[in-house]
């Protein structure tokens, strides 16, 4: 059956974001210091046009919105009252380079919890079927992320924290108590997405390369250009836990939809 030449417009400019979201990524450890942050900005800004376009592509204006709604308003409601209070993640300060800010919150912030949470849905819809497990495994894979963006923000000094220990084996200065509560506000994101958004017929593919390509040039770029080795190796094992397993799955899938295929 012919695919419609409105959605191939659609899909072509989705995957037009897609490979831009990538280019500013790779364009940031080129750039020298001085424009760092507004590639860091940039790069976010685009990256959740990209998942938006996706979500919008998958489940309409109305479903786009409902992510934007949950966790963009859901993150930024847990980074203010973060901020304010120490809790959920730990007492920690944003430094006042990264922009904008709405309740103490840069504004790129909650644009990042909504870059992230469409393709962490996507993936634990792919590796789980039953509620708890799609949420478990979304929260899962949104928090493993932060593995690698902490301690590259820290490093860049976007935030800083007041009390780092303890962390992580080989990552210094990011508390246990900050992993702790992004497990906990995204299980709540993914509790309510997977509620309210339909389950798709199949895991999006430019959502599921956005968030193979976060992996894999995470620990690149920590272990190549940042001169993180720690959050490199550990972030590509936590990471990976969630990574590895969603690549084999979508493999797995590929070959059995291609032999499904009449001669």
């Amino acid at each position: 059956m012919a695919v419609p030449a409105v959605q191939v417009r659609i899909n072509h400019l989705v995957w037009t974001l897609v490979g831009a979201a990538v280019l500013v990524q790779i364009a940031y450890p080129l750039m020298p210091d001085a424009l760092r942050t507004e590639v860091t900005m940039a790069s976010v800004v685009v990256f959740f046009v990209a998942a938006v376009a996706d979500a919008a592509r998958v489940h309409g204006p109305a479903g786009a919105a409902v992510l934007i709604g949950v966790a963009g308003g859901g993150g930024l409601f847990a980074e203010a009252v973060g901020v304010a209070t120490g809790r959920p993640f730990g007492h920690y300060a944003y430094t006042g380079t990264l922009g904008p800010e709405l309740f103490g919150v840069p504004v790129v912030v909650p644009l990042a919890w909504v870059m992230m949470g469409w393709p962490a849905l996507v993936v634990a819809r792919t590796l789980a079927v039953r509620g708890p497990a799609v949420v478990a495994l979304g929260a899962l894979a949104l928090t493993a992320w932060d593995v690698f963006l902490d301690p590259q923000m820290v490093a860049a000094g976007h935030w800083a924290w007041f009390d780092s220990t303890p962390g992580l084996p080989l990552i210094p200065g990011i508390p246990l108590t900050n992993y702790a509560g992004w497990l906990l506000v995204s299980a709540v994101i993914m509790a309510i997405l997977n509620r309210a958004l339909p389950r798709e017929t199949g895991p999006s593919a430019p959502a599921a390369a956005l968030y193979l390509w976060v992996y894999f040039s995470s620990v690149m770029g920590h272990a190549v250009f940042f001169g993180l080795p720690g959050s490199a190796v550990t972030g590509a094992v936590i990471m990976g836990a969630v990574a590895v397993p969603f690549a084999i799955a979508l493999v797995r899938r590929r070959r059995r939809d291609v032999g499904a295929v009449p001669a």
